[in-house]
């Protein structure tokens, strides 16, 4: 009975670092969108066997990272502007009511670090780079949900993240006027949270924010079109 839990640890172990290290290296770029996940290569590449390395794929399937295609395989995902809208529509739903539900559990000492991040943002635009700015966007928000009382959306919140973080390319790269007037929006909704505003305004803000730059995307890309 010891042996079959040891096992069963074992495969578990195995699985997981298996996924950790195919995640890390499609959200680091290594494995690129389109890349083809052909468990002979992966298994020489990882020294790990291909059945931990299939159940790592059809987890990273599960999140939205891989996706199967017909005569294909399985690859990394590849996504279009529509797929980042739509993701963005996701996350301000889930932002909006994980900010509402986190804000009374910020200290004063909690807020004003993320203003500092905020301004952070601000000094950032001088020379303006999207990468950057992109990553003290994603610190800003998660300074205020990390707080988030829900395990199960605090969960979701970072895998609707780790897609955009996979997708890379930063929204404020195709909409840098958008940069400028998020900062400002950053602000409305820590003042709002400073004075203990209703629960219902802070999500509404908190929402409407991430929409706006979801309106900002597609509208540069019918312009585009």
């Amino acid at each position: 009975m010891r042996v079959v839990k040891k096992t069963a640890k074992a495969k578990e172990s195995k699985a997981e670092l298996s996924y950790g290290l195919l995640r890390s290296r499609i959200l680091d770029g290594t494995y690129g969108p389109g890349y083809r996940l052909v468990m002979d290569q992966l298994a020489r590449e990882t020294g790990v066997s291909t059945i931990p390395l299939r159940e790592a794929v059809r987890r990273l399937q599960s999140e939205g990272l891989v996706e199967v295609v017909r005569n294909i395989g399985a690859r990394v995902a590849v996504f279009d502007s529509t797929q980042v809208e739509h993701t963005l529509n996701v996350l301000a739903r889930l932002e909006g009511y994980a900010t509402a539900i986190s804000a009374p559990l910020m200290s004063p000492e909690q807020i004003e670090e993320s203003r500092e991040i905020n301004a952070r943002m601000v000094e950032a635009l001088e020379e303006f780079d999207p990468t950057s700015f992109t990553a003290l966007n994603r610190q800003f928000h998660f300074s205020i949900y990390q707080y988030c009382p829900d395990d199960h959306l605090a969960n979701l919140l970072e895998s609707e993240w780790a897609r955009l973080d996979h997708m890379r390319r930063s929204s404020f790269t195709y909409v840098p006027g958008r940069a400028r007037r998020s900062v400002v929006e950053h602000e409305h909704m820590l003042d709002l949270i400073s004075m203990g505003a209703p629960a219902e305004e802070i999500e509404r803000v908190a929402c409407a924010h991430k929409i706006a730059t979801a309106e900002a995307l597609h509208n540069a890309h019918v312009t585009a079109v």
